[in-house]
């Protein structure tokens, strides 16, 4: 028994190291998917700056922020920072920090008040009541197009929905930064990688 417990960690250990070359993938992968997101949200306060300032400012239907051009400023900056430097891997843990306050004031001052969920799914889950709402809401609009519109086509590209606008996507978009953090921007496939691999050859 003894030996075949020996035996199994000496496999064990033979294979952590073979994989271990490969654990960058994961970073690559959490880099990847948030790079389009970052970038698109960017683009787009960058395209509409003076309506984002104005919906940052705007205490009656904006986020009621104070100094409006500087938070517009500084997520816009951000988000197209941190897209081109997530997709380079280069200073990943840095760079998600300020990507971490993004989502965190996202989620806060856009997301909360609706809940989790980012899909109105009365079945799924932490539904609230404005999600449980939205099924009465649902039906009629299928009714409607079904009656009046042509359904078949309207459909063709995907079911319709309600758009809560919870917490879900950005807190996933949070925790796979948090993961960055810890595990940067991973191995052989970041500049990350490569600047410390060098720079440790010099010393």
């Amino acid at each position: 028994m003894k030996n075949f417990i020996y035996s199994l960690t000496q496999q064990y250990q033979k294979i952590s190291h073979c994989i271990k070359h490969f654990d960058g993938i994961a970073a690559l992968a959490l880099r990847l998917y948030l790079v389009p997101i970052f970038w698109m949200a960017g683009s787009n306060k960058l395209m509409h700056f003076q309506d984002t300032v104005e919906w940052f400012g705007n205490p009656d239907w904006g986020l009621g922020l104070p100094f409006p051009t500087l938070m517009a400023v500084l997520a816009t900056t951000t988000e197209l920072a941190g897209a081109v430097l997530l997709g380079l891997g280069l200073f990943t843990r840095f760079i998600s920090i300020p990507l971490i306050i993004t989502m965190l004031v996202a989620i806060v001052t856009v997301h909360l008040p609706n809940g989790w969920q980012a899909i109105a799914d009365p079945n799924a889950p932490f539904a609230n009541a404005q999600v449980l709402a939205s099924a009465e809401k649902l039906e009629k609009a299928h009714e409607i197009l079904q009656n009046y519109g042509n359904y078949d086509w309207l459909t063709a590209s995907g079911s319709f929905v309600i758009l809560n606008n919870g917490v879900e996507f950005a807190v996933t978009y949070l925790v796979m930064l948090l993961a960055l953090i810890f595990i940067g921007g991973g191995r052989y496939i970041s500049l990350d990688f490569w600047m410390k691999y060098h720079l440790t050859k010099r010393l």
